[in-house]
C-alpha cells in the first residue's frame, strides 16, 4: 500500500483564494488584481506589501477562526471518497507554529476518516526561535523514509522531493506553472496508487 503525503493549504482546501477574496473585500486600500493573477507565492509584491505584512495578514485570517470554515477542496474530497481505502495518508504542511492546532484540527475534521499523521515543517516567522528538525518538506520525508508521493502546490517541494527519489504531483494554482487541470492530476495519481 502506497504512502501519500498531502499538502493542506491550496491543495486540500483554498486557503490563499479565501485569504486574498478576504483581504480584497475588507483592505482600506483597492486592491486591483485577482486571484488568478498571483503569479508569485508569496504574493507580497503583487499585493504591495512587505513580505512580514503579507504572512502577518495570512497568520491573522488563519487564526481568526476563518480557517475553520474553509470547505475542503469538493474535487478532493470526491477523491478520497472512491480512492482513499487504497493509500496511506499523512498531511505534511508547512504553516506556522501558531497555526498548526487551526490547521491540524481543520485536516481531521474534513479528512480524518482516511488522513490518521498530521506533520508540519513550522514556516518560519520574524522573531520566532523552534528547534529545527526539518528545512523542509523534503528533508522530513527523507527522515521518515516511507512516503511514495508528495502532493503539493509548490514546486520546490516536488522538485527537492524528486531529488531525493520521491514522486511529485504539482496541484495547479496561478503562481506555480502547473498544466494539468485538477481532474487530470487526479487521474494520474489513481493511475500511480493503482500501480
Amino acid at each position: 500500500m502506497k504512502t501519500l503525503a498531502w499538502d493542506v493549504d491550496d491543495v486540500l482546501n483554498g486557503l490563499m483564494k479565501a485569504w486574498f477574496d478576504d483581504l480584497r473585500t475588507n483592505s482600506p486600500r483597492e486592491i486591483n488584481i485577482f486571484y488568478e493573477q498571483l503569479l508569485a507565492n508569496p504574493p507580497h509584491e503583487l499585493l504591495g506589501m512587505t513580505l512580514n505584512e503579507y504572512l502577518d495578514s495570512l497568520d491573522a485570517f488563519r487564526l481568526s477562526g476563518r480557517y475553520e470554515q474553509l470547505e475542503p477542496n469538493r474535487e478532493i474530497l470526491d477523491w478520497f471518497n472512491v480512492h482513499g481505502h487504497c493509500c496511506r495518508h499523512l498531511a505534511l504542511s508547512a504553516v506556522p507554529l501558531a497555526a498548526a492546532p487551526v490547521s491540524s484540527a481543520w485536516v481531521l475534521k474534513h479528512f480524518g476518516k482516511w488522513i490518521r499523521t498530521f506533520t508540519f515543517v513550522p514556516s518560519k516567522r520574524a522573531g520566532e526561535k523552534i528547534l529545527e528538525y526539518d528545512r523542509s518538506k523534503a528533508d522530513f520525508i527523507g527522515w521518515q523514509g516511507k512516503i511514495d508521493i508528495l502532493i503539493d502546490d509548490n514546486p520546490e517541494h516536488i522538485e527537492q522531493a524528486a531529488q531525493i527519489g520521491i514522486q511529485g504531483m504539482l496541484i495547479t494554482q496561478p503562481w506555480n506553472g502547473g498544466e494539468l487541470t485538477l481532474n487530470e492530476a487526479l487521474t494520474s495519481l489513481t493511475k500511480a496508487v493503482e500501480n
